[in-house]
């Protein structure tokens, strides 16, 4: 299918200086974030994608992005972290057994750290994360790897995932077969566009064909990798028509390592936990993510869709979670109605539908 925006663009972003910073984990990968810069701001907002995404869906040229959104809105420090599950990075397009742990304890710690290097101590930094981005940043937080995060709006899932029942099967059974039996590295909704066929294509072919609620394959695959549904990421009316038809773009290959990782949360009560629990590396990080609950006093907001097809209630039980545990955290809850997992960011209406609705929390906690 020929590309109707480019691959990797910056143009939905203008009247801002754009940089890359680099930095290297503890564990020895290189990642990166890039800086939308306008003006000098005492808030500074970092934004986290989640697994298989990367930082373009939130400078998306065909509406009006969140970093557009925030650059106009008064906060003119804008940074966006393409951490280890990042499209833009190669780590997801080999069998690995990296988990969440890692992207808690190496990953959002030192990009949090970078960033006050630029911007200074003085200013606030507040984070809006999403999908896995939210539940390892948010299991950084709760393990006490995070200090002076002002506040975060944490998208669709954290620290008690759930997930539909055939998602369930789909997580115990899928990544045994790809990886063991079918010997492919990993799973992309790119697929169907392989020029010559193959195992990924075949198996791309066959799941469109339980897919008949539309004509592009990107989709299909979509919704065979996350949640449960016809189609499962997202409402199709609340995307622009390009952005359904760039899906295999915006959206990247993984191998399976962090859906074992959820399907462990999900098994154990719901809950956050380590995924390697005698790892040596990991030592300094809880085994239950809850267990620090009463000693963090950074206010999340949990924001979920209405109709998440992925992660369900998820961010509503961690919020009551939280409440019956700490009755007076400084925690809140938002509900988007009409809006899944995905398009609350990616959707063509989303500054005006969802982003005003989640701005006064961010502007409460700010100086």
């Amino acid at each position: 299918m020929e590309r109707e925006i480019p691959l990797y663009t910056l143009s939905g972003v203008n009247d801002a200086a754009i940089s890359t910073h680099h930095f290297d984990t503890e564990d020895k990968l290189g990642l990166s974030l890039m800086r939308y810069y306008r003006d000098e701001c005492k808030n500074v907002v970092v934004i986290i994608h989640g697994l298989t995404t990367s930082s373009d869906m939130f400078i998306m040229p065909e509406h009006e992005n969140l970093v557009m959104f925030l650059l106009t809105h008064g906060f003119t420090d804008v940074w966006t972290f393409d951490f280890r599950m990042s499209n833009r990075h190669i780590y997801n397009l080999r069998p690995h057994r990296y988990s969440m742990d890692d992207c808690a304890l190496y990953d959002h710690p030192a990009a949090i750290d970078l960033v006050r290097s630029v911007v200074g101590s003085d200013k606030k930094v507040h984070v809006i994360c999403h999908c896995l981005g939210s539940v390892s940043f948010v299991m950084s937080l709760f393990a006490k790897k995070l200090t002076g995060v002002a506040s975060v709006v944490a998208n669709s899932v954290a620290l008690t995932p759930r997930i539909p029942k055939w998602s369930l099967t789909k997580g115990k059974v899928f990544p045994f077969v790809l990886e063991y039996i079918l010997d492919i590295p990993y799973v992309s909704p790119r697929w169907d566009d392989d020029p010559h066929w193959s195992r990924g294509k075949l198996i791309g072919k066959l799941v469109s064909l339980f897919h008949r609620e539309c004509d592009v394959p990107a989709c299909h695959m979509l919704s065979l990798m996350w949640g449960t549904g016809w189609p499962a990421l997202y409402e199709h009316e609340n995307l622009a028509d390009v952005t359904h038809r760039r899906g295999g773009d915006l959206y990247g290959g993984t191998s399976l390592n962090y859906h074992r990782h959820v399907m462990m949360m999900v098994d154990n009560n719901n809950t956050a936990v380590r995924m390697y629990p005698d790892k040596a590396a990991h030592s300094s990080l809880p085994v239950n993510y809850f267990q620090y609950a009463a000693e963090v006093t950074t206010p999340v907001l949990f924001m979920t869709g209405a109709n998440n097809r992925v992660f369900t209630d998820s961010n509503i039980v961690c919020y009551e979670r939280l409440k019956e545990l700490v009755p007076e955290n400084p925690h809140e809850l938002l509900k988007v109605e009409g809006y899944g997992h995905q398009d609350v960011f990616m959707g063509k209406n989303v500054a005006k539908d969802v982003f005003p609705k989640f701005m006064p929390f961010i502007e409460k906690h700010a100086a």
